[in-house]
């Protein structure tokens, strides 16, 4: 919209009268153009302060869920190279969310728990590495485990981005609960099978990144717990 207005001040300024001279009232209509342009454009970004951050979030969550599809691949098929390019990807990552953190003086807990998520998915990656080295076959239910993780994360990400603009964030933060207790549900089958030990590293991040997906859409410590323990078959009930 600004871009518009401005365009029409400018052509206000350049067109000239129709006897071929330069009023003088042009200038005053392409300053109230030039007015009105900023004008516009300030309110615009005062009635949606929090765009840039929610776009950033999603760009982070979406970029958290296709590592973990990168990931996935690289177990799939045990490629060392493919799983070190997956944990490069894990740094780039961190980064990114270092740089958001710096960008704001207080982000909330949906923030801290997006930060622990990157990290824990960075100690994933780097368990997929020493993984593929060992060039034995993955698990099934490791992909499957990280595709639910992976679905997850991005749900989680998208009701971050609902509740930062005020939209109704329930749906998605209930895909994004019952997703990343599928994975821990799936990861939990795989410590009864005697796994290595990078799998069991794995598994371990898995149910930490679940934890904080599910402290992230709003669960309390106790319950997030609670339900966790249950889906790795812990609980005492």
């Amino acid at each position: 919209m600004r871009t518009v207005v401005v365009s029409l001040a400018v052509a206000l300024v350049v067109v000239s009268a129709p006897n071929g001279t330069l009023m003088p009232f042009r200038f005053v209509d392409a300053l109230i153009g030039g007015v009105v342009a900023l004008g516009a454009s300030q309110l615009m970004a005062a009635r949606d302060p929090l765009a840039p951050l929610v776009a950033q979030a999603r760009r982070s969550y979406t970029d958290l869920a296709d590592l973990l599809d990168q990931i996935n691949a690289a177990l799939r098929g045990c490629d060392e190279d493919a799983a070190r390019a997956a944990l490069d990807r894990a740094r780039q990552v961190d980064d990114c969310v270092a740089e958001m953190q710096a960008a704001v003086l207080a982000t909330g807990e949906t923030l801290r728990q997006l930060d622990y998520a990157a990290r824990n998915i960075r100690v994933l990656a780097r368990a997929g590495v020493t993984l593929t080295r060992r060039h034995t076959a993955t698990p099934p239910e490791l992909a499957a485990a990280i595709g639910a993780l992976t679905s997850a994360v991005r749900s989680a990400g998208e009701a971050m981005a609902h509740d930062l603009t005020g939209a109704d964030a329930d749906r998605h933060a209930q895909r994004a609960d019952a997703a990343a207790l599928e994975a821990v549900r799936i990861a939990a089958g795989l410590l009864r099978t005697d796994p290595p030990l990078p799998v069991t590293m794995i598994v371990g991040q898995i149910r930490a990144t679940a934890i904080d997906l599910l402290r992230g859409v709003g669960h309390d410590d106790v319950t997030v717990l609670d339900r966790v323990d249950e889906a790795l078959g812990l609980s005492q009930a």
